[in-house]
């Protein structure tokens, strides 16, 4: 008997396995968030397969996602961004990500850690929703404005609301999983 998924991964083997292994996992790890505070940046706008699909892509051009690295770029590495047609070549969110990279080593300084900083807006634990169908989840809610409005305040760019939001299913501080995916529990 074939496994019941949430419905806006099926059909497509990508969208599956990022959804068995990945979505909504609680991630705890700096590098790893911040790479997930990337993708969801770039997703503004567009569809989260499209990122998924450029994922390597976005791995190579961006450094592995290290963000010491990241935020020392240049112009010249910025022209070679805007050149990588692997990429979502947006000037506005290739920029945003190079200074994104420095308020997240200042949190990180002041915090001791960014995940310190972000799991304490949950208290360290995953909210746990009660989705019956995906298209009930919310896009935004209280809480990821006031994290959004946070992290706009500490210099952060392209991190509204529903960013934010996505950010938060992604990493596991919130469980979105439809109740009866095969995935609710196990996360």
């Amino acid at each position: 008997m074939e496994k019941h998924r949430c419905g806006w991964c099926q059909g497509d083997d990508l969208y599956e396995a990022y959804h068995d292994l990945e979505w909504g996992v609680p991630v705890k790890d700096d590098d790893k968030l911040f790479e997930f505070l990337i993708l969801e940046t770039f997703q503004a706008g567009l569809s989260w397969i499209t990122i998924l699909r450029k994922r390597e892509n976005f791995r190579k051009a961006f450094d592995n996602f290290d963000y010491k690295k990241i935020a020392t770029y240049n112009e010249s590495k910025i022209e070679s961004l805007l050149q990588n047609a692997g990429i979502i070549r947006n000037k506005l969110k290739i920029r945003a990500t190079i200074s994104n990279a420095d308020a997240y080593m200042k949190i990180q300084e002041e915090f001791g850690s960014f995940s310190t900083y972000i799991w304490n807006f949950v208290d360290g634990k995953t909210i746990k929703n009660k989705v019956k169908h995906y298209k009930e989840a919310p896009a935004n809610t209280e809480l990821s404005d006031k994290i959004s409005k946070d992290l706009k305040k500490r210099g952060f760019k392209f991190v509204g609301s529903t960013v934010i939001y996505a950010q938060m299913q992604a990493t596991g501080m919130v469980n979105d999983h439809e109740i009866n995916c095969f995935r609710y529990e196990e996360v």
